[in-house]
């Protein structure tokens, strides 16, 4: 594949995903609740697609691919589990849209602070978030640069790459806010799902059918087939990896936040539904990249090569290759630039908020808008460290995120919650996970991944049974985040 062919599918990419990030600004976003949630109008079709393009980023088609050539059929249970967590969004989803648009929450971290009444919630969870999101952030940004580096032999340098998609995520931010990156992810998502499959189908095709890439696989690699495979799957690291991927919808505030955006509940079903088929679409293709890759070229020097090494390879016409690169290209900018605005939100409002900084709406989104470039700066810097394993940096990102899931369920379904039980758990949490991770990553055997959220539950539970819980202020929350079901059945 030429150089050239490359930098003109990102030209062409680019050039068309401004256009439709232009005719996004329909009006001005002159609020927090506009900018960042589209003025909670967003219909179910272009939700469903924004939320996939977003979730299958770079950590799905380069991540999970060389998840699966490193480890083998594990990567699609790993990836099966998170695909069944999606179903917490029917639980939460209507809770968190209620609540969303009684109270008037921009953040899922301003509603647990609300709903515990206690400020420092929000401004743990918050930076809890600007902490871990960064790492995450990075991943996408190394996953397009390990793509663009690999589809041209490294004519375009890995750091190239992740420059690329650092200033395209800026742009795409700032241009109209979360309307930009909904549309633009509309289109990204239905060029990537088909042309993803278009590339499957060609090069299963050209390895014998599947019948006769998988004979192949049983005869060369038959370790491949089974669990722990070669290796890298054992029953612990299974668990380690698995555990902080199922509570993913309710716990990465950049996916959470769009609950909150739906224009009515019936957009919200629409949205759910066609994720799900999405989702199951694309993690076939990704595992199934993996295995090709591995009958193809057996000897990668690292696993996230396997995509890259696909794409470029005589398999795969070099058009249709380019479309699906800048696909993932796309699919990972998406991500970022869902990030950059979920946590400048963030952090206007609930960490600068509550630390005595402004609590004027128009100067919030001021503050937004000035630290989306440092932010991704921040995740630039990361993301040049060049870490291996994309998908183990993503799940060792969600890892710290999950443990705002005790006081995420407790604000919803245990009256008894309180702020005390909710801020110890945050925090004491936090600080057993980054101690485990600079001193060894392992506890009685245990991993981060397995240990961490056990903890915050406990925390949660523990320390709300020790301190006085405000009951009234608790059911009042819990009524109005249940009315809409109870409306819905009645």
């Amino acid at each position: 594949m030429t150089l050239s062919l490359v930098i003109w599918g990102v030209v062409i990419y680019v050039a068309l995903s401004l256009f439709v990030a232009y005719l996004s600004r329909v009006e001005t976003s002159s609020s927090m609740t506009d900018y960042f949630l589209g003025g909670r109008k967003m219909g179910g079709v272009v939700s469903a697609l924004s939320y996939s393009a977003t979730t299958y980023s770079a950590f799905m088609m380069v991540g999970l691919a060389g998840l699966t050539y490193r480890g083998g059929v594990g990567a699609l249970g790993f990836e099966i589990i998170y695909f069944a967590g999606v179903s917490l969004v029917a639980i939460f989803g209507p809770r968190f849209w209620s609540v969303g648009r009684k109270y008037g929450f921009v953040s899922p971290y301003e509603m647990l602070g609300a709903r515990y009444a206690n400020r420092w919630v929000a401004v743990a969870a918050g930076l809890v978030s600007l902490v871990f999101l960064i790492p995450y952030s990075a991943v996408q940004l190394a996953g397009v640069g390990y793509l663009l580096s690999g589809m041209t032999g490294g004519e375009i340098p890995f750091g190239i790459g992740i420059l690329v998609a650092t200033l395209l995520a800026i742009v795409f931010s700032y241009v109209a806010g979360i309307r930009s990156v909904m549309w633009t992810d509309s289109l990204q998502a239905v060029v990537m799902i088909i042309a993803a499959v278009l590339v499957t189908v060609l090069v299963v095709s050209k390895l014998g059918g599947f019948s006769g890439m998988f004979a192949s696989l049983s005869e060369t690699r038959p370790e491949m087939l089974s669990v722990p495979g070669p290796g890298f799957f054992s029953f612990t690291t299974f668990l380690g990896l698995s555990l902080p991927w199922v509570f993913f919808s309710i716990s990465n505030p950049q996916v959470s936040q769009r609950l909150f955006m739906p224009s009515s509940l019936g957009a919200m079903r629409r949205m759910l539904l066609i994720f799900l088929c999405f989702g199951l679409v694309y993690t076939l293709v990704s595992v199934l990249w993996g295995f090709a890759a591995v009958v193809a070229f057996p000897d990668l020097e690292r696993p996230d090569l396997a995509t890259s090494a696909l794409l470029s390879s005589d398999m795969v016409p070099p058009v249709l290759g380019v479309i699906v690169m800048v696909g993932i290209l796309a699919a990972a900018v998406s991500t970022i630039d869902s990030i950059l605005l979920t946590l400048s939100s963030i952090f206007a409002r609930d960490v600068f908020g509550n630390l005595g900084g402004t609590q004027n709406d128009l100067r919030q989104l001021g503050i937004s808008k000035l630290v989306i470039p440092v932010i991704s700066l921040l995740a630039l810097a990361f993301a040049w460290m060049e870490f291996s394993m994309i998908a183990i940096l993503a799940v060792g990102a969600s890892v710290g995120l999950v443990l705002t899931v005790p006081a995420t369920v407790g604000a919803f379904f245990w009256r008894r919650g309180t702020g005390a039980g909710a801020l110890a758990s945050i925090v004491g949490s936090v600080i057993v996970v980054v101690t485990m991770y600079l001193t060894g990553n392992s506890l009685f055997g245990l991993s981060a991944g397995i240990v961490g959220l056990p903890v915050a539950t406990l925390l949660f539970i523990g320390v709300s049974l020790a301190t006085k819980a405000d009951t009234a202020h608790a059911d009042e929350f819990m009524q109005v985040a249940s009315a809409v079901i109870s409306k819905r059945s009645s």
